[in-house]
């Protein structure tokens, strides 16, 4: 299916900087984290615990989506969306920016 242009600039893609993760209490593979934007801070979960370990994404900058529509797992709400990359295998990647750039720096 294919979307337009104008379609696609309603996407709210962001560069984020993850400053706390946590594995969700009770979750098999749910983690919590707090990312900062510049302008405000989100709450994302994401069913990464298979490849990524919560400490491993602290400090780093990650790409998100932040105008998806809010959804709750185990209770705690998702204000965004960490994208990430799957391959055949199943092997999970977070995007991530190629250079360093500034938190907030919008993805188009």
């Amino acid at each position: 299916m294919e979307i337009s242009f104008k379609e696609f600039q309603k996407l709210d893609m962001r560069v984020g900087k993850v400053l706390k993760a946590e594995q969700i209490p009770g979750s098999r593979n749910l983690i919590r984290m707090i990312v900062d934007f510049g302008t405000g801070k989100r709450q994302a979960v994401a069913g990464l615990l298979q490849w990524y370990k919560p400490e491993d994404l602290v400090g780093k900058k990650y790409a998100f989506l932040l105008n998806l529509e809010r959804r709750r797992f185990m209770g705690v709400e998702s204000q965004c969306m960490i994208l990430a990359a799957e391959d055949e295998q199943g092997n999970v990647v977070c995007l991530q920016p190629e250079k360093d750039i500034a938190i907030g720096s919008k993805i188009h």
